[in-house]
């Protein structure tokens, strides 16, 4: 399916947020962030958010730092 991630066209296999955070390698989830669809998705809401196509997703790196 296609989605948009991040205001990109992205083609990917993944069901759930939590497939796509690992497709993106990214699955520790005190280091992203999750919108689906406009809506901030938690951690633990991550294996029950499916996905489908033309889904608009923002993924955000969380980095501390001064």
């Amino acid at each position: 399916m296609t989605i948009t991630l991040n205001n990109e066209p992205y083609m990917t296999q993944a069901q759930t947020i939590a497939a796509l955070a690992h497709e993106l390698d990214a699955a520790a989830p005190g280091r992203l962030v999750f919108e689906h669809n406009g809506a901030a998705v938690p951690p633990s809401q991550w294996e029950h958010t499916r996905l489908a196509n033309g889904d608009r997703i923002e993924a955000l790196k969380i980095s501390a730092g001064g």
